[in-house]
């Protein structure tokens, strides 16, 4: 998957049902307040990923949400409202953002997103990698 507004391209995924929202994987993640406005200054990825342009990104606060992790410990997580590209088509997407370097997935694709737009097949895996190989 790609966020363009990220400038972030290939980005590995995990479609994750378990998971209300969709994450994605930062450091160096602040609230800042500029002319009265709050704002989320960010760097997306580390540079174990390829796609990682190691650029600092500010993007306007829109909410904090009250998330339970993996091990089910609750914490605080700032969300942002952004883009996300996937098959070439570009969905509007609410993104948590979380210090994941210890996971395999630099992103989850939760199931609010997922809820009324695509049928999750459990047997299936790499589909966009399959695809853009066919197209090769």
């Amino acid at each position: 998957m790609d966020l363009p507004e990220l400038g972030l391209h290939k980005v590995p995924l995990k479609v994750d049902t378990g998971a209300r929202t969709s994450v994605l994987h930062c450091q160096f993640i602040k609230l800042v307040r500029r002319d009265k406005e709050l704002f989320v200054k960010f760097k997306p990825l580390d540079s174990s990923f390829p796609s990682f342009n190691n650029e600092i990104h500010v993007f306007p606060f829109h909410k904090e949400s009250r998330i339970k992790n993996s091990f089910g410990q609750e914490e605080n997580r700032f969300v942002i409202n952004t883009i996300i590209r996937l098959y070439n088509t570009d969905y509007p997407i609410e993104i948590s953002l979380r210090d994941r370097s210890n996971l395999e997935f630099p992103f989850l694709l939760g199931r609010n997103f997922v809820k009324h737009k695509f049928i999750i097949d459990v047997t299936q895996r790499n589909l966009s990698y399959k695809s853009s190989r066919k197209k090769i």
